[in-house]
């Protein structure tokens, strides 16, 4: 490929003649080879970069700024794009004055760079100037696993700070609260690194060893693993063949969710005998410990789960990832109190860092299932690689689908011919389900054979009574060419994700375009004039491949089904003074590691890997990337952590425009509308950001006890639960040292004050701010200096200029003169001001 395209470039200068070049043969000798060329400023951070400008240039003086609004860039704006072509044609033009070369593209969104045609003397010139960070020779590429290493930048990021992917989180323990794993995966083998790989001494798990988890299964890389059934065995519902009674993951998600987060680097992802690239986790390097709660057949309870989380902290884990949520609110004065925050909120004063989908039952406000402010809440959203395919009509129109599928031969048409037109005994087509294909008794091969099968997909296929695996094998007894599935018009706004398939196939996802695909089908069918019968299958059509990504400028985008804020503080839903989600990572179309026996989804059943959605796989991925951080700052509290994965959040997409947020279950990318802090907390998690903070904002385990000491009528419950009694407390949500100010009810005025702790250099910092809607907004002081170590108090004053209901967002920004940026995201939802009177 790369020889193709050197080619054609070649023949293109050759027949345009540029840069004074007058015959092939000087090309060919003077250029050696296509390089790229980033800036050491990126476009992503424009807007930051500009108020930390002004800042800086107004000295003391208060600066007052919209950080809520950035710039309407987009990737049609021809002024910034030509503004930033201009830029880089500015320095090639300074750094190879008088030389020959061609800039063949500017980098306007994911990054401020650019590819040029030069020599390697040439290229050691632009290598050479302050304003490049990077100079790389052009590379060929290829899919990679989840993609989220490096949509997240951690080779050439985070990793890179950690002495590489073979170092990153070394000699931190993550443990997974989940379905289990599979030990057998390569994912989690220890045999792979040449460098020793020690278990680290403070940790004191063990591994169970049963039948279906024999001696040997833990490693210097999967360290501990037990399970926790004890609650479902008392109720009668443990059923020992099915759910095993060992740490084996019978369902799949607890494999998945271990590998996003610590999943070994490199390991190859086949799925039905197609190559999707290498796998690899977050900290590829961090140790594993399996506390097994949760089971394929009935989920799990809470006095399992909280029996996992005190074991884990009793084995001394450095992080707890929960992808699992309560089935339904809490009861009682306020969602704090329930089990499992509780027993999380023990895990804290031991030092580990907990990490926790916030559940998939969004688009809803209010409709979190992580509450509490020592548990760090992670939402989903998009990664920037996609996977589609389509099928071209004979009469040339196009219909997009889903399915990881090879397409048909080239550009030739082939027969479409639907499985109920394909009846051998006509009395079948009584059948409503025989259009499904599950069957290939039913279909006359002579009809099928070479041809494209059409089948129904029904709400069967969601609740998994037909597969598409089975329709697949039906088509392949009939000697079809391939499957096309459209969907069944009683299954309404259901979102599928891409379906690995052998043969060429496409499932049609939308109602609509599957309309017009049986209306084309049906009207190209020709009929005898009495009978009725068909006689000829005269629709055509060819299937485009599925298994090549292509790549999205609007990632990421929080996905519809990701819980969103304001927390809801109780049963009654009032609101809470605390932001939750926390932030947003990748958690749609994830690809990792699958159980050998995981029957989640029947789908990838037999597979090494899956391809998987939901906050359940966001939240592996920051309890991956908190490892990292964890192995650099090994002292940081577990809210240290938190601030430092929070503050640093992206508010932008790749396009340098605002994260967007799906708004609706169906159509969702019709309804969406820019994401506020109850769609994405602080932002989409920035993995190299998130190793140098600057400032972090600290909180302790006494913070959280004065916090639900001053809930009205607690002290009871917290004796309950805790064994301590509560003083006299009037903390409440806004006091806690958080990196987000949330005020549910701001009656007239507040003062909030936060403390910042510096944990890099002495650095100088301006302030900026945008107010909330409605809210006079002001902080002091507006600029400070802080020594390492050093700790420094600054007050939010908010005053209600007016009455609502409708909540209004903000944002405080912290711009230090070394470059470092803070942000704290302001919530504000019910404001009452002074002016009451009727005027």
């Amino acid at each position: 490929m790369e020889g193709s395209y050197g080619l054609q470039l070649v023949l293109v200068l050759c027949l345009g003649m540029f840069m004074g070049f007058t015959k092939c043969e000087d090309i060919a000798d003077a250029v050696t080879a296509v390089y790229i060329v980033t800036l050491r400023q990126a476009p992503a951070s424009h807007y930051y970069d500009e108020l930390r400008t002004v800042a800086r240039n107004n000295g003391s003086k208060q600066t007052r700024l919209d950080l809520d609004t950035p710039r309407n860039i987009s990737r049609g704006d021809r002024h910034y794009s030509s503004y930033i072509a201009r830029v880089h044609d500015s320095l090639l033009s300074r750094v190879l004055r008088g030389e020959q070369y061609l800039k063949l593209y500017s980098y306007h969104y994911l990054i401020n760079g650019f590819s040029v045609l030069v020599t390697t003397q040439q290229a050691e010139k632009l290598s050479r100037r302050k304003e490049v960070a990077n100079v790389v020779l052009d590379f060929s590429v290829r899919t990679a696993t989840t993609h989220t290493p490096q949509f997240l930048g951690l080779p050439q990021g985070a990793w890179a700070q950690q002495g590489g992917y073979k170092s990153a989180g070394e000699g931190v323990v993550i443990g997974f609260i989940d379905t289990g794993i599979d030990p057998t995966h390569p994912s989690f083998a220890d045999g792979l690194s040449e460098s020793p790989y020690p278990v680290p001494e403070h940790f004191s798990g063990i591994c169970e060893v049963t039948r279906d988890f024999p001696s040997g299964s833990c490693n210097r890389k999967l360290i501990g693993a037990r399970h926790f059934a004890a609650s479902a065995i008392t109720r009668g519902i443990f059923n020992a063949s099915q759910d095993y009674a060992s740490p084996f993951d019978g369902d799949g998600h607890g494999t998945h969710t271990a590998s996003i987060a610590a999943g070994n680097h490199g390991i190859p992802v086949v799925v039905a005998g197609h190559h999707f690239g290498n796998a690899s986790g977050m900290a590829p390097r961090s140790h594993i410990a399996i506390y097994k709660a949760l089971y394929k057949s009935f989920g799990g309870f809470a006095a399992d789960v909280v029996a996992a989380i005190d074991q884990a902290a009793q084995d001394g884990v450095d992080i707890i990832s929960l992808s699992i949520t309560p089935n339904r609110r809490p009861s009682g004065i306020a969602t704090f109190f329930n089990p499992i925050d509780m027993a999380l909120l023990s895990a804290v004063k031991a030092g580990i860092f907990v990490v926790q989908a916030a559940g998939n039952t969004g688009p809803s406000p209010k409709s979190m299932s992580s509450f509490s402010p020592w548990i760090f809440t992670v939402g989903a959203a998009t990664h920037d690689r996609v996977y589609s395919n389509s099928i071209v009509l004979g009469n040339n129109v196009t219909i997009c689908g889903v399915g990881l599928a090879p397409g048909t031969d080239g550009d030739a048409m082939y027969t479409l011919v639907s499985a109920v037109d394909a009846l051998n005994d006509t009395t079948a087509v009584n059948d409503m389900y025989v259009g499904e294909c599950q069957d290939a008794t039913n279909l006359n091969q002579d009809l099928v054979r070479g041809n494209l099968l059409i089948c129904s997909y029904s709400i069967r296929f969601v609740l998994g009574l037909s597969t598409v695996n089975q329709a697949l094998q039906t088509a392949k007894n009939l000697s079809a060419v391939g499957v096309v599935f459209y969907m069944d018009p009683f299954v309404i706004g259901f979102q599928l994700n891409p379906i690995p398939m052998r043969l060429p196939g496409v499932i049609i996802p939308s109602p609509a375009d599957s309309k017009i695909l049986l209306q084309y089908y049906n009207s190209s069918l020709e009929r005898d004039a009495l009978t009725k019968k068909i006689v000829k299958f005269g629709a055509l059509a060819c299937i485009s491949g599925g298994l090549k990504a292509s790549y999205s400028y609007s990632a990421p985008k929080i996905m519809y089904y990701s819980a969103r804020g304001p927390d809801p503080e109780d049963s009654f839903l009032d609101d809470a003074d605390i932001l939750k989600p926390n932030l947003v990572a990748p958690g749609n179309f994830i690809w990792a590691a699958w159980s050998s026996l995981g029957t989640d989804s029947v789908e990838f059943q037999d597979e090494d890997f899956a391809m998987m959605s939901g906050t359940s796989m966001a939240a592996p991925h920051v309890a991956g990337l908190a490892a990292l951080i964890k192995q650099k700052f090994v002292n940081f509290s577990p809210s240290a952590i938190g601030s430092a994965l929070s503050t640093t959040a992206s508010l932008y997409d790749k396009n340098g425009g605002p994260i967007m947020a799906q708004r609706a279950y169906t159509n969702p990318d019709i309804n969406q509308s820019p994401a506020t802090p109850f769609d994405m907390g602080n932002g989409f998690v920035n993995a190299t950001a998130a190793l140098d903070p600057g400032l972090i904002f600290d909180s302790s385990y006494d913070d959280y006890m004065s916090f639900i000491c001053g809930i009205n009528g607690s002290a009871p419950v917290v004796w309950n639960y805790t064994g301590q009694s509560c003083g006299v407390s009037t903390m409440s949500g806004t006091d806690l040292n958080l990196p987000s100010i949330t005020i549910a009810k701001l009656i007239q005025s507040q003062v909030v004050q936060r403390t910042v702790t510096n944990v890099a250099s002495n650095e100088t910092y301006s302030v900026s701010w945008s107010a909330p809607y409605g809210v006079f907004l002001e902080v002091t002081p507006n600029r400070f200096s802080i020594a390492n170590g050093e700790r420094m108090v600054f007050t939010v004053s908010l005053n209600a200029t007016m009455n609502s209901t409708v909540a209004s967002y903000g944002r405080i920004g912290l711009f230090g003169h070394r470059g470092h940026v803070v942000h704290i995201p302001l919530s504000v939802i019910v404001k009452i001001s002074y002016n009451t009177t009727n005027s």
